[in-house]
């Protein structure tokens, strides 16, 4: 049994929402509705508690010291690896590297496994939808190494064309860089199958997964994924912490990313051993107490029932997504099938940053701009839009809320 399954508590939205402080306080007066989890999630008691007590308590640096606290720091900084491998069943612990955020996790891949590979002319496949986390780490290796991106297209639906995907795989490809979950699309992608295939040409494949994680249940091993990307803020966590999930053995291969103490094993004046993985790659004194609040952000989750908390969001979407047919001038961005809980939206005649502002003076919290997605927003012929993200403590009244407020703006605007 892994993580993902141990269900432990029925899942009820309104006990959920006790759980999240800031999401009684008001905005401009009015109830806060945010709807903005996509861009950065709420935290739950549990981890604001988690990591006071801990500093409070138990702080000291990890791996250094022989002293009780540094024991105690290092244990719970362990603790919250192995809560992270389970999460994601990956098969050891040591093929979890703690990261800075789901970006710095993409470029760990970028500099330590790919550039080392890289020949002028060498291809890196990937789509039109990605964050630009997971598109300017291999404009780098274009720029200084001659590397080809070769990009694959989406439907009008926004759904990804797989077997456009797979035609792009060439002899020449070193590496396939998907999003496991459009952060404005919500598009799913199916991420299995894309291993597959690229594994059948002997090419590696890297998701991006700072929204997949949140929304889907991840099995590394089974997806049989080389490379995975997460970030805990998005997961219910603190910032300033994420991790990758790498295959032991791309890791025992792979250079140092960032020099400094802890990723040694011996330095002298005119040599220098590296540490096994995970630590070459943790140079420095880790994001200790944003360990431990990512590893309580998660053990939060498992507290849930996933499967319900999901079905959950996805009522909220299905409502969100029939209300807004009948605002008129509203362009729906992504309508794939089996999408996550995002809806992206422009309306004719009214800036995505305009439409925010009077949606945030009624108290909605959404997001508005290009999401770090330009490629897209060129796809799409539109410079922004705006995006409403679901969460499992929001709720249909908030739904509500947020149509009344597209009513009124749509309303003020003609």
């Amino acid at each position: 049994m892994t993580a993902q399954s141990k269900i432990k508590r029925v899942f009820d939205v309104h006990a959920v929402r006790d759980d999240f402080p800031i999401l009684v306080r008001p905005v401009h007066g009015k109830k806060l509705v945010y709807l903005d989890s996509g861009a950065s999630a709420q935290k739950p008691r549990a981890v604001l508690d988690a990591m006071t007590e801990f500093a409070k308590t138990d702080y000291a640096n990890v791996h250094r010291g022989v002293h009780f606290l540094s024991g105690a720091a290092t244990d719970a900084y362990e603790e919250s690896r192995r809560t992270v491998q389970k999460f994601l069943n990956a098969t050891h612990e040591d093929e979890i590297i703690f990261t800075k955020g789901g970006t710095e996790a993409i470029n760990l891949v970028s500099y330590s496994f790919l550039a080392p590979k890289i020949q002028p002319g060498d291809e890196i496949v990937l789509s039109v939808m990605e964050h630009h986390s997971n598109i300017v780490p291999w404009h780098f290796l274009r720029e200084r190494q001659g590397a080809v991106l070769k990009w694959v297209d989406v439907r009008d639906d926004g759904s990804l064309d797989i077997e456009a995907l797979d035609a792009a795989i060439g002899p020449k490809t070193r590496l396939v860089a998907i999003t496991h979950m459009s952060n404005v699309l919500g598009t799913v992608t199916p991420l299995k199958e894309i291993v597959a295939r690229a594994h059948a040409r002997g090419v590696p494949v890297l998701a991006d997964g700072a929204q997949g994680a949140v929304h889907e249940i991840v099995d590394v091993q089974a997806l049989d994924v080389d490379f995975y990307a997460l970030t805990g803020h998005k997961l219910y966590g603190p910032t300033g912490i994420g991790a990758l999930y790498a295959k032991r053995a791309h890791l025992k291969a792979m250079r140092p990313f960032n020099g400094g103490g802890e990723m040694i094993r011996e330095v002298s004046k005119d040599r220098i051993t590296y540490a096994d993985p995970p630590a070459r790659f943790e140079a420095g004194t880790p994001p200790i107490i944003e360990a431990v609040g990512l590893g309580a952000a998660i053990d939060y989750l498992m507290t849930l029932d996933r499967d319900a908390a999901h079905a959950h969001e996805l009522a909220l979407y299905t409502h969100a997504r029939e209300a807004v047919h009948g605002i008129n001038g509203l362009r729906v961005i992504g309508d794939a099938p089996g999408k996550g809980v995002i809806l992206s939206f422009e309306i004719e005649g009214l800036h995505a940053h305009d439409l925010a502002t009077i949606l945030d003076r009624e108290g909605v919290a959404v997001r508005a701009g290009h999401h770090c997605a330009q490629v897209l927003m060129e796809r799409f012929a539109t410079g922004s839009t705006t995006r409403a993200s679901f969460a499992f403590y929001n709720t249909h009244a908030e739904v509500d809320a947020l149509i009344a407020a597209l009513a009124k703006a749509r309303q003020i605007f003609g």
